[in-house]
């Protein structure tokens, strides 16, 4: 079961149908029946890498972690 604060507040965004069909039929030169065939993820492929960001890897959370180190914490007292 996901926790439910870990669900997003905001609605999924719907399929730009319009734009994906211009795409892939006028674009690409698909023909409808490999269009329609195409999972969501397989036309991604299709298409090429988004210009979004891409995921966090070693280098990037190195960085950060540079960036925003985390503040030092006194060291406990050891039991006498």
């Amino acid at each position: 079961m996901v926790p439910r604060d870990a669900v997003s507040a905001q609605p999924p965004r719907a399929l730009d149908w319009p734009a994906l069909m211009r795409l892939g039929l006028h674009q690409l030169g698909l023909t409808p029946d490999v269009f329609w065939a195409l999972t969501p993820a397989e036309l991604q492929l299709v298409v090429g890498p988004s210009q979004g960001q891409g995921p966090l890897l070693a280098g990037g959370l190195a960085d950060l972690m540079a960036a925003y180190p985390d503040p030092q914490r006194p060291k406990e007292r050891e039991h006498e």
